[in-house]
């Protein structure tokens, strides 16, 4: 059992969707102080609001639904959040500190020069960064050793995974005590999954599998753009309001057009010029039309969730070609040597997307599977889609574990 009891103050930076969601399980896990930090007192006060009472899943409902653990009020538990706008004081009062900034390199990279100088020298730092190196973005912070990955999945109170990586020059000692804590913080639905990863990559597990798939839909928000197709149809074709709660298009708009943007030019940088943002994607940008944040994305969120009708298909969009890419990657998961064995690849995704993983569906149509990838990365263009070897040759079938 690895000890964390010296780990008493937890500091979150960047108060946003994901910060206070993390600052939220941390205060529930019992931690003594929790401090939440980001550039404005306003900001701060408005994600307190929201660990407080937001209405799906606030200490407030949690408490009145007989959710919190024994003894625990959100009265008490709201005692121990404190919120700071001085970085500095902030990093000089944590024993463990988990950086939520936006997913931009520059701005974390910032944020992880300030936590080296004014951090106390036992002090760990993670990063929830969901796309980007962590040794890139630690570098600056003068103790690489320190620095880890953790990667949770929003909201966290009830998405149950923790994705926990090393960096290039992470300690063994370090990424078990960050599995560990992961391993504290509660989740409603159940246990929480804390997944250990000893080799780093770009997206961890999850996104390492999801964001391959943005090359297609973004070709396909594209195809439809020039046809002049409305973007309901497309999430249609992808089964919105039955296979999955949202569609590419509504999905991206609620995740923010900006994220997936700035996560696609950090693996078009990273791993392949595939990767590139599509014309629609970067004209969005370029207009302010983030999505939900900002009122317009593919759809009008002004007067809250868009209704759509998706009772007619355009018939662009296949579901199966999305399941190959993500079987593809799973696979290359396992060429790298990030995972020893499928079946972690398909509990991550279970438990941190509500979504399958690739290989139960794909053990019984990699053959087929390769073959529409061949096709459709040729009609593309797009080289990286292309089946590799693990997955043509079913190999991956001997690595279960």
């Amino acid at each position: 059992m690895v000890d964390i009891s010296h780990i008493k103050n937890i500091a979150i930076i960047g108060a946003g969707v994901q910060g206070h969601s993390v600052a939220q399980t941390a205060l529930m896990a019992g931690f003594e102080k929790v401090i939440l930090n980001d550039i404005s007192i306003e900001l701060i006060e408005k994600a307190a609001n929201q660990i407080e009472n937001d209405p799906s899943y606030g200490l407030r409902i949690l408490e009145a639904k007989g959710q919190l653990s024994k003894g625990l009020t959100a009265d008490t538990l709201m005692e121990n959040l404190y919120k700071e706008v001085d970085l500095a004081k902030t990093a000089s009062k944590a024993d463990f500190i988990i950086e939520c900034a936006p997913e931009i390199m520059n701005i974390k990279q910032d944020v992880f020069r300030a936590l080296g100088k004014y951090a106390p020298e036992h002090t760990i730092l993670a990063t929830n960064t969901s796309s980007m190196s962590i040794t890139e973005i630690g570098k600056f912070s003068g103790r690489l050793e320190k620095v880890v990955g953790m990667h949770f999945f929003p909201p966290v109170a009830i998405q149950c995974c923790v994705e926990v990586m090393k960096g290039e020059k992470t300690s063994d000692e370090v990424l078990d005590m960050c599995v560990t804590i992961g391993k504290k913080l509660p989740c409603i639905k159940r246990k929480r999954l804390s997944i250990r990863i000893e080799k780093e990559s770009p997206g961890f597990i999850a996104n390492r599998l999801l964001i391959p798939t943005t090359i297609y839909t973004n070709w396909i928000f594209d195809k439809a753009y020039e046809m002049n197709i409305p973007w309901e149809q497309i999430d249609a074709d992808a089964g919105a309001g039955r296979l999955v709660s949202m569609g590419p298009c509504q999905l991206t708009d609620y995740l923010g057009v900006d994220a997936l943007y700035n996560v696609m030019k950090s693996f078009q940088k990273f791993i392949s010029p595939d990767f590139a943002p599509s014309k629609i994607i970067t004209k969005l940008m370029k207009e302010g039309n983030l999505g939900k944040k900002t009122g317009k994305g593919f759809y009008d969120w002004t007067k809250g969730q868009p209704k759509l009708n998706l009772s007619k298909k355009a018939g662009l969009f296949n579901q199966e070609i999305v399941l190959a890419i993500q079987l593809n990657e799973g696979c290359k998961l396992l060429e790298e040597g990030i995972v020893s064995g499928y079946k972690i690849i398909d509990d991550v995704m279970i438990t941190g997307t509500s979504m399958p993983g690739p290989f139960s569906a794909g053990k019984r149509n990699y053959v087929k599977w390769s073959k529409i990838l061949e096709e459709i990365a040729e009609k593309m263009g797009k080289n990286y889609i292309k089946p590799c070897e693990l997955m043509k040759s079913g190999e991956f079938l001997k690595m279960r574990k």
